[in-house]
């Protein structure tokens, strides 16, 4: 009598994400050519909004 498979067979992996930098120019090009522009953020600033409340914390006995 034939045994069951005990799990459902392996899906085939997709395939790896890569990008060179020739394709990230390529698009760029074409992103600009649409008269789209690019915002320059300063290192550091997050466009994301804070979830966390502000907390003002004391150090100390009091």
């Amino acid at each position: 009598m034939p045994r069951k498979p005990t799990r459902a067979p392996a899906k085939a992996k997709a395939p790896a994400a890569v990008e060179t930098s020739e394709t990230i120019a390529e698009q760029t090009a074409a992103f600009l050519k649409k008269g789209k522009k690019i915002d320059v953020i300063d290192s550091g600033v997050s466009g994301q909004p804070s979830l966390a409340a502000n907390k003002h914390i004391r150090l100390g006995n009091r």
